[in-house]
């Protein structure tokens, strides 16, 4: 039976999101997440789905894959084309993000320019700012352009003050959306929260994501390779057989650093802030730091990649890519 979504301002059925506070309170000021108290997941009621496998792993021919975040200027096609040009060599996908303080090209629109500049596309799909009809509308087009990979999420909550003016709709969260999505064909990724409370949760929500018709699973920042290996351990104890890959938070300077702390569930060492900042090249070292964390998550047995994420530079699109292109290279050059 559904869980009660009459007090979870997103209407989720399958929650909690990865937004819920330290203190158990929802992100968007609420009050307390109505799933908190929960000692296990709301289970999937819908028709179990095999999902389609993501092409990229049979790309990558039996290693471990890379996949890049891909941070863009609003409405721009040539910075578009330029940050690809820079991390498509780097990295065997990009993973095209929605933000709620930045809104961008549709996310049909999104893939076929990042396939069309050479690059290959993981594309984010949330239910914030869509009602059910345009979702719908998007995972038909999806289903004609060539994808990755389809990240289902239900979106974080609009901040304070960004476009008060503009509703925020949550028709579906995420695992429903998955599920449509793998309905129409498509290969699913999702996302979970490791370190996000409450923790207790968190692998029983991926294997309710996996039932729906994901074939992905694509793990949020945490900061620390122990907290990794625990939750994958106990994800592939509850019934995840789906590949995972794990977050490298990159970063190598002051505004990409305090962006990652700003994270639900991302515990950033201070050690390793202060390391990189208090270089003399905070570039160099910021990738180097990187390129180790990648490394000792990929010896996590359990995990099948490395999602090189966060802003990586305060200095600009091109810059943040051209960091995060010199640690997909470096994880490459390990894997070849």
């Amino acid at each position: 039976m559904a869980y009660d979504t009459s007090s979870c301002p997103k209407h989720m059925t399958y929650g909690p999101c990865g937004g819920v506070r330290a203190d158990g309170t929802c992100e968007l000021g609420t009050g307390p997440c109505p799933f908190a108290d929960r000692t296990a997941p709301v289970a999937w009621s819908g028709p179990s789905a095999i999902g389609a496998p993501p092409p990229l792993f049979a790309r990558a021919g039996g290693r471990a894959i890379v996949v890049t975040d891909l941070t863009l200027r609003s409405y721009d096609v040539a910075c578009i084309v330029e940050a690809t040009s820079i991390l498509a060599p780097a990295c065997d996908s990009l993973l095209i993000g929605e933000h709620q303080s930045r809104p961008d090209f549709p996310p049909t629109q999104m893939a076929e320019l990042v396939t069309r500049a050479g690059g290959h596309a993981v594309v984010t799909l949330s239910c914030r700012d869509r009602n059910r009809v345009v979702l719908e509308q998007e995972i038909a087009g999806l289903a004609h352009v060539d994808v990755d990979a389809v990240l289902c999420v239900t979106g974080d909550g609009r901040a304070p003050g960004i476009r008060p003016e503009v509703t925020q709709v949550f028709d579906l969260d995420g695992t429903r959306l998955a599920a449509m999505a793998a309905a129409a064909g498509l290969p699913v990724a999702v996302p979970e929260s490791p370190m996000a409370p409450p923790r207790v949760l968190r692998p029983g929500r991926l294997v309710m994501k996996q039932r729906a018709g994901a074939s992905l699973g694509i793990l949020n920042h945490t900061g620390r390779v122990e907290a990794v290996a625990a939750f994958v351990h106990a994800a592939r104890a509850a019934g995840v057989t789906m590949p995972l890959l794990a977050a490298v938070a990159v970063f190598t300077d002051e505004r990409s650093a305090s962006i990652l702390c700003a994270f639900p569930g991302l515990d950033l060492p201070q050690d390793h802030i202060d390391a990189v900042l208090g270089s003399s090249d905070p570039v160099r070292t910021g990738v180097e730091r990187a390129a180790i964390e990648a490394e000792q998550l990929l010896a996590i047995d359990g995990i099948d990649g490395i999602n090189v994420s966060g802003l990586g530079s305060g200095r600009g699109e091109l810059a943040a890519a051209e960091v995060k292109a010199a640690v997909g290279a470096r994880i490459l050059d390990a894997l070849r």
